[in-house]
């Protein structure tokens, strides 16, 4: 069922949790809200399943008004950060207890648990109480207790937070399964993780101090951010970020960094009007930095290493540039192995992985013509 937001706010005394947000959620997609601590996130989720009144503003569910719907009437269902599962009841007592609540039959009950419980993988724990499931089962059952009345959409507040890093993985994996077998439910997932958030969400949008600031997929956030907010929201490790001056020359402009000449043609057309002397912001993705002589070619700087950290697969590289300047870099192991700290490199820069932001509001500088295309 889709989704409408229209220009929503919410003010909580003098905090302005919600600015005009504005967003469309298509049915049966998996959308990720995606945005640090105290963006609004779990304010927009509220209001969605009218648990909280916005001030102003509507929201649409498959084209009806539900501003003056009930919660009990919306047909959507939220799962919390908290599992809040009632800790006397049996995991069986807790998936049927909205159904109990609705005065579904007897049997129906029986039935529509035994179903959910096979969905989730949760059979075996039909007859424990929530203290004795590991972390993923007590996720699986809140997630079944939402499910159980078939909403047609299901909000998910940073559900994954409690749990320890192989559970949100596998979890991960078990939401995308869920997702494709429920097929019909829309799906709005609220996570202040980036890697969550590009990893289920068809498409992702941004929220920043209540404000809807960007929506594409993950490729798009990732190679075209609207503002330095985004890059440096997504990508892992974040995008580095490095202060550089725009010059003009006879071969034309350049920005220069505080290590690093970079030439600004994919930019020209975007500089125009930006006189020589301008503060740029330049962002290098760590993954586009690599040790000059590999096979990949780019323009060169010399480093030294700072400080390693093998990840098993990768190895991230502190190194420090121009004296002072401090980056980082990702390289395959078979790459890094090698490579100890205080030694002296050679860089080279991946020109396609380079975004410029303007430096005093952060706004992205686009690249122009068949260097955009490219």
């Amino acid at each position: 069922m889709e989704l409408t937001i229209g220009d929503v706010a919410k003010r909580f005394g003098a905090v302005e949790a919600l600015r005009g947000v504005s967003l469309t959620v298509n049915s049966g997609e998996f959308y990720a809200i995606l945005g640090p601590s105290g963006a609004g996130k779990t304010t927009l989720l509220r209001i969605i399943a009218g648990i909280e009144k916005p001030d102003s503003g509507h929201i649409l569910i498959g084209g009806r008004d539900l501003s003056d719907i009930p919660v009990r009437a919306r047909n959507t269902a939220m799962v919390f950060q908290t599992f809040a599962l009632y800790p006397h009841l049996s995991t069986f007592e807790n998936l049927a207890y909205p159904l109990r609540e609705a005065r579904v039959p007897r049997d129906e009950i029986k039935r529509r648990v035994g179903e959910i419980a096979e969905m989730l993988r949760l059979t075996h724990t039909l007859a424990r109480k929530p203290g004795t499931l590991s972390g993923g089962e007590q996720q699986r059952c809140a997630i079944g207790r939402a499910l159980i009345r078939r909403p047609q959409l299901l909000l998910l507040d940073e559900p994954l937070t409690n749990l320890d890093a192989k559970l949100r993985h596998d979890t991960r994996a078990e939401f995308k399964r869920l997702h494709r077998e429920l097929k019909t439910t829309t799906i709005v997932y609220a996570t202040p993780d980036q890697l969550e958030a590009l990893s289920m969400g068809a498409r992702v949008g941004v929220l920043k101090h209540g404000r809807i600031v960007q929506v594409g997929t993950p490729a798009d956030l990732y190679t075209g951010p609207g503002d330095d907010f985004v890059a440096s929201l997504v990508g892992d490790p974040p995008i580095n970020l490095v202060t550089g001056t725009l010059r003009e020359g006879n071969g034309g402009q350049s920005i220069d960094l505080p290590f690093l000449g970079l030439d600004a043609a994919p930019w020209r057309k975007a500089l125009t009007g930006f006189p020589a002397g301008t503060k740029l912001k330049v962002g290098l993705r760590p993954q586009g930095i690599w040790p000059r002589g590999s096979s990949e070619t780019g323009p060169g700087f010399p480093a030294k290493v700072f400080l390693t950290e093998p990840l098993g697969d990768v190895t991230i590289l502190d190194i420090v540039a121009g004296g002072d300047t401090r980056l980082r870099m990702v390289l395959p192991q078979e790459q890094a192995y090698k490579i100890a700290v205080d030694d002296p490199i050679e860089c080279a820069v991946d020109l396609q992985q380079i975004c410029l932001f303007a430096q005093d509001t952060g706004t992205a500088i686009h690249r122009s013509g068949a260097e955009a295309a490219a």
